[in-house]
């Protein structure tokens, strides 16, 4: 856990941010992997797993998979988030625009010989890239990253690929053997063009890959799962369709992530060409390190680096509108605002006089909570923002609406994103 965040490896102190995490956390893969398998376990979800994707078709009413073991899945929506090299979104027949690679890197867990002597741990920079070698504890696997010479071969990656780049970087390969896992990634830049087709949606690496520098990676993918989640389950239990139309609250996935995507995708590029090893970039990279130790720039792009900066395009009005709702404590209720979100219903926070909001005809699906706050409304970047007297705030923490009574605007964004007031009838569209 460290205090900063960094852009091109460059460190940006994110510590005096407005947030209950003002650090950057790296665990593994593995790791977060569990946790959220034991989350899925805990909501009884049935999961498929080892079951390859070999052709998707699609009709009016639902979508079709074929597996490769011969079954067949159906489903109103199919979500691909199969990696960068997406059997769904081919399937889809969607364009994966972008920039092909130019570098290649080997990731692995391996043993090594011990009397291959000590190896070089820590992180390396030379004029081929950057390396690593770690281990946890002081025994067991080690992890290998290594930036290969040239342009590794399409394919799955083997022991004798990882053995020749970890030679060219260290001069030995520490007598590598037994692999845990082996891969590869590159800078490859690409974006699906569009993130929905018909009752097919992308999300993760399936949308979107980038080299991993800066660590958005995870986080952007996470966010689309969120932002698409909450909205499907609107639609497929028949909340929106009485109300807000469901193709118009499902556009808004795409409408919404893939610019953010867009610009991950050009800042891992910035920061790649960064890392160039020649005097030019470095002489650039030292006027960019001198820029951004600057106030305004490290707060700029330490917001944009952490993901605490994003603001979906919902309209003017209050700060608060389309921001990421700050974690608060919500005074007499022993409560934070997140603690709210955890069922994944929308919350209208009521910071006004008790019992002044009424949304009767939403009650079955709006959450309504009366609190006042005790500290002023912070934003990265922005600093503190007047606080509103209510706050509609969507299930992935997005605020939706936020304004003064007589609350003008409430009923068109309840409207507009959790469907008519009940005994309503939603009209032709």
């Amino acid at each position: 856990m460290a205090q900063l965040a960094g852009f091109a490896q460059i460190r940006l102190d994110i510590s005096d941010f407005p947030t209950r995490h003002p650090y950057g956390l790296a665990l593994w893969q593995s790791h977060i992997e569990r946790l959220l398998g034991e989350w899925v376990d805990e909501l009884a979800v049935r999961v498929h797993r080892g079951r390859e994707v070999t052709s998707v078709t699609q009709s009016d009413t639902g979508v079709h998979v074929q597996l490769a073991d011969g079954g067949l899945l159906g489903a109103e929506f199919l979500v691909g988030c199969d990696g960068g090299r997406s059997a769904v979104r081919k399937a889809a027949d969607i364009p994966f625009e972008g920039w092909d690679p130019t570098a290649s890197y080997l990731l692995a867990e391996v043993e090594i010989d011990s009397d291959a002597g000590e190896p070089e741990w820590g992180i390396r920079h030379d004029s081929l890239g950057v390396h690593a070698l770690s281990r946890t504890g002081d025994r067991g696997p080690v992890r290998v990253m290594v930036t290969e010479e040239s342009l590794g071969a399409a394919g799955e990656p083997s022991v004798r690929d990882l053995s020749r780049a970890m030679i060219d970087v260290y001069q030995t390969d520490y007598g590598i053997h037994s692999p845990t896992w082996i891969s590869r990634f590159t800078d490859a830049a690409r974006q699906a063009a569009v993130y929905r087709q018909g009752r097919v949606f992308l999300a993760g690496d399936a949308a979107h890959v980038h080299h991993p520098i800066g660590g958005q990676g995870l986080n952007t993918g996470m966010q689309d799962a969120v932002n698409l989640g909450w909205k499907l389950a609107m639609v497929v239990n028949g909340m929106a369709v009485n109300g807000t139309a469901p193709d118009r609250l499902l556009d808004t996935y795409q409408d919404e992530r893939h610019p953010v995507a867009a610009r991950v995708l050009r800042n891992a590029m910035a920061q790649m060409a960064l890392l160039h090893q020649d005097d030019r970039t470095n002489a650039l990279r030292d006027t960019t390190a001198e820029l951004l130790g600057m106030q305004e720039p490290r707060k700029r792009f330490g917001a944009m680096m952490s993901g605490l900066d994003i603001r979906y395009e919902l309209g003017d009005g209050h700060p608060l509108v389309g921001r990421r709702m700050p974690d608060l404590d919500l005074v007499g209720t022993g409560r934070r605002v997140y603690e709210l979100l955890h069922r994944a219903r929308p919350v209208l926070l009521n910071l006004g006089e008790p019992g002044g909001v009424d949304i009767t005809g939403w009650a079955d699906r709006v959450q309504v909570v009366d609190a006042k706050l005790d500290d002023a409304c912070e934003l990265p970047v922005l600093g503190a923002v007047a606080v509103p007297g209510a706050v509609l705030i969507r299930p992935d923490g997005h605020v939706a609406w936020a304004g003064e009574p007589p609350h003008p605007g409430l009923t068109e964004a309840l409207t507009t994103w959790f469907g008519v007031r009940n005994g309503q009838t939603a009209p032709m569209r």
